[in-house]
């Protein structure tokens, strides 16, 4: 036989032991209705039995009562209580087991009740009233059917309005957590107990409270949605009030209390000083800094604190931890001075610079131009870690206002200091591109130590019209000292110096009137740049671009040019391709002109000899206009 079997017949055998009265009652009635016609020959109307007078003789014979029936069965059913099916009546408890309650309600026979319905109650005892709901008078079996939940939830809606606006306080059965509290059993009413009224200090743990019944008071009701809100919380803080007025009354400021940590947020702590909470801000739980407090204190830890200020009307009480102990600039060591070296550890970095903790509660400011002797300027996370020990010089130390500023830089010897015998004038070096601008290109030849390689120091041959035609930021490139300036901090750097000036040779190889061949690259204002032989450039006007056939010389196209203009100075070639046949054409005109001239002298001179002429000076003027013949037709 099962455990579970065996229980079930204990159970059984409990109730049958209740049920004997039922059962007395019934085998009682059937004997009346057995002797009930013997006794009807017999009867007197209405008489009673003397017990002395009663006739044994007779009883043995089956015809010892002298009353009828009706009588007798009417005088039992007096003994019962008339139950009638779908009513509310009240019931006592006859006996409880793990599993069912019975419960008399006058019938002929008791109910028998779940023990589940009586969850709400765990102090229900024997003789107890309760209300029950008359399911059915009489089942199959002959059992009368109750229902306690079924009583409770048809009666929970008065009750609880009612409490309601009694202000009433009522006892709950705690079921299951849910999403932001508790579920209430409240009257046979699912009521919503929210996680913040549950008391008055935060709930660490929900489940600790299901499965208990506690005091309530219903705090809302709606009744087109059927929802009820309880709270636990709403009994003590009457109390607590009365206890804070108390409290409040007697504090007193820089007065030290005991109280316990009550709760940790990301800003502070709650101190539960006996009835009132006071809260201790993040930046008065110690003198060093810290990221949360849970690295000062822990819940539930008992500690003395001090109160800094509080609020009668507002009920807000400002308590410290650190105002406990001395302020650690105090115990700082009156030795320390400026110039002195520390070592401490980065706790807070900034874009402007680092915070270093010399000693707790103590802190120093690194600004980022201290960290490096370099000009430009970066963000101080390229050059510190929060959490790294770090040694610094002490740049200024003011006790009164506790403020101390370091340098980390100030640990390097200055390259600026000896950057005249480092870098002389037209040494040479290797630099990094840093930065552009219109005018030029920033380069670092080390760390602290920029220069400026001015846009026309780039290249003796090429127009440059932004540095980023010519290099790019983070290349390398070579350059010479061409000044330096150490007070400044200043060096003036060139890169086409690396060369010698190829505009000494160009002197004497593009000379004006001389030709060369050039290819046109681009068209600019007012004209054209032209591509020379060896990589130097040349303008060429508009005009100047016209060609013998009428039409204008296009980009790539490749002609002669002649110089027109050289000026070294500003390296600036003058070209021009019109000039070519526009200066043969005058050339040849000339030369016709110069040969008309000598024609028109020679007729001249043969006139003024014509007078003169004899017979053999004719045949020298057929000779002469012979010539002249040949010559025009030539």
């Amino acid at each position: 036989m099962t455990k579970e079997r065996k229980n079930n017949l204990e159970a059984e055998d409990q109730v049958e032991e209740v049920r004997k009265p039922k059962e007395t009652l019934e085998s009682f009635a059937e004997e009346a209705e057995e002797i009930a016609p013997a006794a009807q020959s017999n009867r007197k109307s209405n008489a009673s039995v003397d017990p002395d007078k009663f006739d044994w003789d007779a009883f043995e014979k089956e015809n010892y009562y002298d009353a009828d029936l009706a009588t007798i069965e009417d005088s039992y059913s007096q003994t019962l209580s008339r139950v009638s099916e779908n009513e509310v009546v009240e019931g006592t408890v006859m006996a409880i087991n793990k599993r069912e309650v019975i419960v008399n309600i006058g019938y002929k026979s008791e109910g028998v009740i779940s023990i589940n319905e009586f969850r709400y109650n765990p102090e229900l005892a024997v003789g107890d009233k309760v209300e029950v709901y008359v399911e059915n008078a009489e089942d199959k079996k002959g059992q009368l059917i109750l229902s306690h939940k079924r009583a409770r939830s048809m009666r929970s809606w008065d009750r609880v309005n009612e409490a309601c606006e009694k202000d009433e306080i009522v006892k709950g059965y705690i079921k299951c957590r849910t999403k932001g509290g508790m579920i209430v059993d409240v009257f046979g009413i699912e009521a919503f107990l929210p996680g913040s009224q549950i008391d008055v200090k935060p709930i660490r743990d929900y489940d600790v409270f299901v499965n208990k019944t506690m005091e309530f008071k219903i705090v809302k009701i709606n009744n087109e949605f059927r929802n009820v809100v309880v709270s636990h919380k709403a009994l003590i803080e009457a109390e607590l009030e009365a206890q804070k007025a108390d409290i409040i009354g007697k504090l007193e400021k820089g007065q030290i209390l005991e109280g316990t940590v009550k709760n940790i947020t990301s800003y502070g702590v709650f101190i539960d000083l006996g009835g009132v909470d006071g809260l201790i801000h993040i930046t008065d739980l110690s003198w060093g800094r810290i990221n949360h407090p849970e690295e000062v204190v822990q819940l539930d830890q008992k500690i003395n604190v001090v109160i800094l200020d509080f609020d009668d009307t507002k009920k807000r009480i400002a308590l410290g931890l650190k105002q406990l102990s001395p302020h650690p600039w105090d115990a700082l060591d009156p030795n320390l001075k400026v110039g002195d070296k520390v070592k401490g550890r980065v706790v807070v970095i900034a874009d402007y610079g680092a915070f270093i903790e010399v000693q707790p509660g103590v802190e120093g400011l690194i600004h980022v131009s201290e960290m490096s002797w370099s000009l430009h300027l970066r963000s101080a996370q390229d050059f510190l870690k929060v959490g790294e020990e770090v040694e610094a010089c002490i740049l200024t130390l003011d006790r009164e206002e506790r403020k101390m500023s370091l340098g980390i830089k100030q640990l390097k010897p200055d390259p600026w200091a000896t950057i005249a015998e480092k870098y002389p004038i037209n040494s040479k070096h290797t630099a990094t591109v840093r930065n552009f601008t219109n005018f030029g290109v920033f380069v670092e030849l080390e760390e602290g130590v920029d220069g400026l390689v001015h846009i026309s120091d780039l290249s003796w041959t090429k127009k440059i019209k932004h540095p980023s035609e010519f290099t790019s930021i983070g290349d390398s490139l070579e350059v010479v000292v061409l000044e330096v300036d150490q007070e400044n901090r200043r060096l003036s750097l060139g890169h086409k110096q690396l060369e010698e000036n190829p505009w000494d040779v160009f002197e004497t190889i593009f000379t004006v009137g001389s030709v060369h061949e050039g290819t046109i690259v681009a068209f600019v204002d007012k004209g054209a740049t032209v591509a020379l032989e060896y990589g130097i450039e040349g303008f060429v006007s508009m005009k100047n671009l016209v060609k013998e056939d009428g039409t204008t010389a296009k980009v790539d196209e490749k002609l002669p040019f002649k110089v027109i203009e050289f000026n070294k100075s500003n390296k600036k070639i003058v070209l021009s391709h019109t000039r070519l046949f526009e200066e043969s054409r005058k050339e040849e005109e000339k030369e016709k002109d110069s040969e008309a001239n000598t024609t028109q002298k020679a007729v001249k001179k043969l006139k003024a000899n014509l007078e003169k002429t004899t017979l053999g000076d004719i045949s020298e003027l057929a000779a002469l206009k012979s010539e002249m013949e040949n010559q025009e037709k030539e």
